[in-house]
């Protein structure tokens, strides 16, 4: 039954790194890039193996991975500036 909950929580955790990510991502582009879909497969025939963005039609595509490390990106930025924020006080 652990395992089970531990398994649901590492997929939560990851569904959420995935969308920050890919949110920040079009944020920080201003919507010139963009993140894949999420049931969508382009990363596996468009991208190469391995790869954490690639370009397709002109436009730079974010893999599943690309955005998880993008969404880990927005997170630690947001966790310095608030330990920034609150050392300032």
């Amino acid at each position: 039954m652990l395992e089970i909950l531990a398994a649901l929580a590492w997929g939560a955790m990851e569904l959420a790194l995935a969308l920050s990510g890919k949110w920040f991502v079009r944020v920080i582009s201003l919507g010139r890039w963009r993140g894949e879909s999420l049931r969508g497969s382009e990363g596996r025939m468009y991208g190469p193996a391995g790869a954490l963005s690639f370009t397709r039609d002109g436009q730079r595509v974010f893999t599943w991975n690309g955005m998880q490390l993008a969404g880990l990106a927005f997170y630690v930025l947001l966790g310095f500036v608030t330990l920034v924020a609150s050392s300032l006080r």
